[in-house]
This record gives structure tokens, sequence and C-alpha cells, in this order.
């Protein structure tokens, strides 16, 4: 067998999960168990990836050493809904927005960021600080709200109170009747991290409500509500929070997770890339060094993509290396001269592997996604394998 892996190829399976299908530990096994039914000469090293979004404590958890702690939260509609912290020896605790606030936990129907809150992600927080966490690390991504953090503060003290001294309603909207913040940032003096590949400000054109607001359910006068709610919010923040920084509105990664980013800002916290931040903590860049093909993926590859997230952070570190790179997704849009200028090889669909959209590609895509991995990685070996 050892001499086997010395004639074969080192291949790193290193994707994102596939939202709303797998999460990427399976996607990775999936595409390694159908190119080892064409060779098993090659040496492959799996290395599960997450940009901050779902599956970003699993990731960790696997790479660190911690130890997971369960923490009761609620949903973006206040319902019952189960979180977990990590705490690492160093005191710091990793946990993930997308656990209180993802889209997941909510129906279609259900999807309003007008009303839906971060209150959830607030508990998370402050669970981490009651533990002891000196610096809490937040992976911010795949979120269903949209009101700037303003739930999360209120779980950390700080409520936000209308002109008339009355506590605002949850969601963004309630925040265009903003009047000014109540009580303290109960922390004790931790700091936060906003772990998120999402480069976009909190306002405008490029800003949470714009960019990220029609994906939750928000329509045109929507977003021009939110926005201006949002708008207010940075204000009152930078007006009442010792710590936050000026020009809130438009600094990079205010936007992430409908908003939480710029509140994370606003108490003094920093915005950190979440790929950088778990492949250093999986040791990516010494396994990128060794290998001869580098796999990755994600659900949809397409034009956000290239700013930021796991593919991008992958595809542009091969390149750096010389070694080529493959993208496997559920759907690809990106075109082939920007995903080359990129680092990446080629870009394969499961949606095109199954038929194409006009043959039923997508609802087989998202139903059998683990089998056209395994197929889609048989088909890799038969190419790449020496």
């Amino acid at each position: 067998m050892w001499a086997a892996t010395l004639l074969g190829m080192r291949v790193l399976l290193c994707p994102d999960k596939f939202a709303g299908t797998l999460p990427a530990a399976e996607v990775a096994a999936a595409v390694a168990e159908g190119w080892r039914t064409v060779t098993v000469g090659d040496d492959l090293l799996i290395r599960p990836l997450a940009d901050g979004g779902p599956g970003f404590v699993d990731v960790l958890a696997d790479a660190l050493d911690g130890r997971r702690v369960p923490v009761r939260t609620v949903d973006p509609l206040g319902r019952p809904a189960a979180g977990e912290i990590l705490l690492t020896s160093d005191g710091t605790a990793y946990l993930e927005s997308a656990q209180a606030c993802g889209l997941h936990l909510l129906e279609p129907a259900e999807r309003d960021p007008k009303n839906t809150t971060s209150y959830g992600l607030g508990l998370l927080v402050a669970a981490a600080v009651e533990h002891g966490a000196t610096t809490v690390v937040i992976g911010l991504g795949g979120s269903g709200t949209n009101d700037g953090g303003a739930g999360m503060l209120t779980a950390l003290g700080l409520t936000p109170l209308d002109d008339a001294g009355r506590a605002l309603p949850y969601g963004g909207a309630a925040l265009a009747a903003l009047a000014t913040l109540d009580g303290a940032p109960r922390l004790r003096g931790a700091r936060l991290v906003a772990a998120t590949d999402v480069d976009n400000p909190l306002l405008g054109l490029h800003g949470a409500s714009s960019v990220f607001g029609p994906q939750k359910g928000a329509d045109r006068a929507d977003v021009l509500l939110l926005d201006a709610a949002l708008e207010r919010f940075a204000e009152v923040l930078q007006r009442d929070l010792p710590g936050a920084p000026a020009q809130l509105g438009a600094l990079p990664g205010g936007g992430a997770a409908g908003g939480i980013g710029a509140a994370i800002l606003a108490l003094g916290g920093r915005c950190e890339s979440g790929i950088g931040l778990v492949t250093r903590a999986i040791g990516l860049d010494t396994a990128l060094d060794g290998v001869d093909l580098v796999i990755t993926g994600e659900g949809s590859f397409d034009h956000q993509s290239l700013r930021g997230k796991v593919v991008a952070g992958v595809a542009g570190a091969a390149r750096d290396r010389g070694v080529p790179c493959v993208v496997l997704a559920g759907q690809v849009s990106t075109g082939r001269r920007e995903a080359a200028a990129a680092g990446v090889t080629d870009a394969y669909s499961l949606v095109e592997h199954f038929g194409g959209e006009e043959r039923g590609g997508l609802a087989t895509a998202l139903s059998r996604p683990a089998d056209g991995l395994r197929e889609l990685g048989a088909r890799l070996a038969r190419q790449w394998s020496r």
C-alpha cells in the first residue's frame, strides 16, 4: 500500500458545505468514495472547510483541541433552537450565527427580514462570556436576519428604545424609529471577532439590505425600508457606543449576516477572514504544499464565490503553488475566464451532470447530491489519476 501511494497522486479534498443538502465533511467523503472506485493507489487528504457560515463550529471542532458546550438559544422568530460553543484552552470561544439566525431555520413563508431577529446569537455570545471566554469568534454567514445585530445587542444588555423610551420590537424594520440605546454590553472585557469573508458594507447599493435582503424574503420596497432603518441604527451606534468607529455604515464586513458585522465593529470588535482562520486551524497551507491536485466546492459557484469565500481562498492558494484546482458545485454560473483568473482549472455542476435543468437536473441534484458527487469523483479520478 505504501509503494502504491508513492507512485500515485496526492489529492487534497477541501470543499465547503453544499448549503441545504450536505455538510462539508459529507461532500468530501462522497467525492473520495467515488475516486476510490477508480483507483486505490492515490493518497486522498480530506480537509473540510467553512468560511464562517453553517458548519464553522463543526470544522473547527475537528481541528482544534476544544470542548463543545451545548447552549439553548432561539431562532430568528424567537422559537427554541439548539446551539453550541466551542471552547479552547487559550480562552477562545468559537460559535456560528447560523445556529440562531440561520435562513435554514425558517420555512420559505416565514422569511421576512423586517421582523427576524439576531437575539439568539446574543444568547450564544453571552454563554461564551459566562464560560470565561476572553475572545469570542463569531462565524457570520447564512443568516435569515437583517437587523444589524440589534437583537444580539439586546441579549447582551443594550436595549434599542424609541423617542418615548419604549423598547423597539425585534426585526430590522423597527430600527427606523430608534432614538437611543439603553444599558451597557455585558461582555466582561471579552474581545469579539467577526469571522466572515463577506466584504460588503452595512449600507448602500452593496450593503446588507440591497445585496442579501432579497435572498431572505425582502422585496424592493423592503430593501429600501431596511437600508434606511440600518442607516439610523448606524448613526445611533456611533453616537452611543464609545468603541464604535467612524463611518460605520461604510466599513468592509459590516454588512455580513444582515449587518451583525457592524454591531461587532461597534462593540470594538474586528473582522477577520473566516476562511483564513479555518485554513490556519486545519493546516491547509501545509497540506497544499505537497499535493498534485486540489478539489474544492460549494453549493453554488457564482459571482459571490470569488469574493473571498472558500473556493476563492483555496483556488488562489493552489494557483500560487502551481497546483491545479477543480471546483465541484451544485450549480455553476461563474464564467470560465473569471474562474481561471482566480485559479480554478475546471468546474463541474451537479445540475449539468444530471442532465441540466430542462431535464430535471436541479431536482435530482438537490435530492441526490451524494450520488452525483461520487460519480463526479470517479470521473475526476479517470481524468487525473496517473
